[in-house]
């Protein structure tokens, strides 16, 4: 194959064609890409909003895809990304660098099976049916079944099978009755729909293609569980990295209650005697008799009563799994597909009860699961198993045999990678940077304020040593400290990485202004306080509407939701009133609405312009005190000698107060202010560490400052 254009070239060409202009820190971090395709060393890079960091990773992974007739992987988060890099940015691409490369580049999108629409599954669909029939008011088994119908209707004219296609979609309930995880499909071969399986043909597509966009659970299940889902690859880029942590948490967790025993156990019954399924069923029941005696949260040490419903549990699984393997299989297709989804549910029991027992085997220090219960009116009660940490199973999984790039707007915390790079199994940075690379980055987010920004004005002296103290001792401390509950032994093994932030387009100093209420008394636990009601209110009016209010709960938001509706004279949207697309379009074209929300809209609102000129955060975001995973995470960096404090629960603030500021500047004519109403930002010896994790907004704890300039920009109809 004749020798590709460098990467600057493509990318400079695939900027015309855009009819974009060139990015510095887009063009630094393209470079720094190919330097890790080159060098196999991982590299984890910032690139702040408007970077246009999709660019910057895509053309070195296409180059190099269609150089060495490989696969890159492009792993994401959120499907909002997802949707933009398959929808728009990769066909955009794909046209400008055709002319290039001698081919247009070839793409495609890979989710797990259970996104697809199953043809053997859903020729067996009874909508009258689903399994867990008795579990749901009939009223909703109706609507599963209209579902259903339309769902054999969809088949006969969708080519993908992909449930993000159908409009409008369907419950989750519904979609169960024809769909199939990873682990109940009986594979091609045996299938008697093989050669038309949606997943199927998505995987076959993605094997010959130069770019395969999946997302986080996705890798996770292929690379740490075996299934070997995704094609070969070398390179893979983590986009939206900051959340890996928790989408592999999340797949690595397993759950055991009533429901998933009583789904096993009527799966089952078809295919064993019925003295093996009723004991199989009467363990759930106990099970669920004893939740109900029990507290939710964390355990510790599990009482011998819940101990043994549990082991019963796990015993009439085996009972059931036993059974139907060592029956002889049938190749009748309806009777393996039932066999397969049998062992499913079943295997699915048993590890889950065998690994909450295991657990609680080792002393409180060694022990590296969590367990706990959760339970509320209106969720069923299950058991948790959870990993305290994944920086070990990331490292021997992922980073072994492949370059990674890890990237987002926000990695480094508290001005250091360190933080987040320990919570991935990294370690340490590799420090012998070559000299051609010295000063082409930004070595840190944070760092000293510029002129006139947060230390000038007083937000950042809190009598500590301010923010650049606190960044450089808090992102130590988390760094040592989480590498320690992860491996203290594994320093020979790290794997070698470098880091780079690439900066922002946007002048924060002069675009955006942080104001924390310093003189408000500190967030309580029965709701917002009056003068917090006060405060919100005093700032919507000086907007005029223009407000993103996000908070810790949603009790908090519509508590503020409500009290601002009877005091201020815009529209307020609350989360929950309708879909959260829905209010974010109505909030992006009702220019003096408000749209208060909880934690899930912190990442999911993209509005520029006029819009959106202010950010609320009622307080700093640390995790629940009651939080099970948070604070067992929290106890063993506690116990290793470190400060679980910064290490887990300053960084989860940090991470999400970053995210949630981040949401002000959006586009380079944004202007507005990001008000944090909690005053600990600014008093407590934290802050410098999460202040410094956060945009260089310019700062100020003068309300008055902060008003004035919304009213400024309320009345220029030009600003923002």
């Amino acid at each position: 194959m004749a020798e590709l254009p460098d990467a600057d070239t493509l990318l400079d060409a695939a900027v015309r064609a855009l009819g974009g202009t060139r990015r510095e820190g887009q063009a630094v971090m393209a470079e720094a890409v190919t330097t890790a395709i080159d060098t196999g060393e991982h590299l984890v890079v910032q690139a702040g909003t408007g970077t246009g960091k999709s660019l910057a990773y895509l053309v070195p992974a296409i180059r190099h895809a269609m150089s060495e007739d490989t696969t890159v992987v492009v792993t994401t988060a959120t499907l909002a990304l997802q949707r933009q890099l398959i929808e728009r940015d990769l066909p955009r691409l794909s046209a400008a660098l055709a002319p290039l490369l001698n081919r247009e580049p070839e793409f495609a999108i890979l989710k797990g099976r259970r996104n697809y629409l199953c043809r053997h599954r859903l020729q067996g669909a009874d909508a009258a049916e689903p399994e867990d029939t008795e579990l749901f008011d009939p009223r909703q088994l109706s609507s599963v079944g209209r579902q259903v119908k339309r769902l054999h209707e969809w088949a006969e004219e969708t080519v993908t099978g992909d449930r993000d296609e159908l409009a409008p979609g369907v419950s989750d309930l519904a979609w169960r009755q024809v769909s199939v995880s990873a682990n109940e499909c009986v594979g091609a071969a045996a299938c008697p729909f093989g050669q038309e399986c949606f997943s199927e043909q998505a995987r076959a597509d993605a094997g010959g293609a130069d770019v395969v966009v999946t997302n986080h659970a996705m890798l996770a299940i292929s690379t740490m569980q075996g299934y070997h889902l995704l094609p070969e690859h070398r390179v893979l880029v983590i986009d939206e990295a900051h959340e890996l942590v928790d989408r592999v948490t999340s797949v690595a967790t397993g759950e055991l209650g009533e429901r998933p025993v009583n789904t096993a156990a009527k799966r089952a019954g078809r295919l064993v005697e019925a003295g093996l399924t009723e004991r199989l069923s009467e363990s759930g029941e106990g099970l669920a008799l004893l939740f109900g005696e029990s507290e939710a949260g964390r355990f510790d040490h599990l009482p011998d009563a819940l101990a043994g419903a549990v082991a019963a549990v796990r015993d009439a699984a085996h009972a059931c799994l036993s059974a139907i393997r060592s029956g002889s299989p049938e190749q009748d297709p309806d009777y393996a597909t039932q066999r397969k989804q049998a062992l499913a549910a079943l295997d699915e029991v048993h590890d889950s009860a065998v690994r909450i027992l295991e657990s609680f085997e080792p002393p409180l220090r060694e022990r590296t699961d969590v367990v706990w219960l959760a339970k509320g009116p209106k969720q069923s009660p299950n058991l948790h198993v959870a990993p305290l940490a994944v920086g070990g199973l990331l490292r021997e999984k992922l980073f072994g045999d492949r370059t990674t790039v890890l990237t987002s707007a926000t990695l480094a915390l508290g001005g250091t990678f360190a933080p987040l790079a320990a919570q991935w199994g990294l370690g340490r940075e590799s420090t012998d940077r070559p000299p051609a690379e010295a000063g082409s980055a930004v070595p840190t987010a944070g760092g000293a304020a510029p002129a006139g920004g947060p230390a000038e004005s007083g937000a950042a002296d809190d009598g500590t040593g301010g923010a650049e103290t606190a960044a450089k001792t808090g992102g130590e401390a988390a760094v040592s400290e989480a590498d320690e509950a992860d491996d203290p032994d594994k320093a020979a093994g790290e794997p070698r990485w470098r880091g780079l932030d690439v900066g922002s387009p946007f002048d924060h100093a002069r675009s955006g202004i942080l104001y924390v209420a310093r003189h408000l008394p500190p967030p309580g636990r029965d709701g917002l306080d009056p003068s917090y009601l006060d405060e919100i209110a005093g700032l919507v009016e000086a907007s005029g509407g223009r407000t993103l209010g996000l908070f810790s709960s949603m009790r908090a938001a519509a508590q503020a939701a409500e009290e601002l509706r009877e005091r201020v004279d815009v529209r307020i949207l609350c989360q929950g009133d309708d879909s959260t697309g829905r209010l974010v379009e109505e909030f992006a074209e009702e220019e003096d609405s408000c749209l208060f929300g909880t934690l899930s809209l912190w990442q999911g609102v993209d509005v520029p312009g006029r819009s959106l000129q202010l950010v609320i955060v009622d307080r700093i975001p640390f995790p629940r005190p009651d939080d099970p995973l948070a604070s067992a995470r929290q106890r063993a960096v506690g116990a290793r000698g470190g400060n679980g404090f910064m290490a887990v629960a300053a960084t989860h603030a940090a991470l999400l107060l970053a995210q949630g500021t981040g949401r002000l500047l959006r586009s380079a004519a944004d202007r507005g202010v990001v008000a944090v109403l909690d005053p600990r930002l600014a008093t407590a010896r934290y802050g410098g560490f999460l202040r410094s994790s956060l945009p260089p907004y310019w700062g100020t704890t003068d309300p008055e400052v902060a008003r004035a300039a919304l009213h400024r920009l309320a009345a220029d109809p030009v600003a923002g």
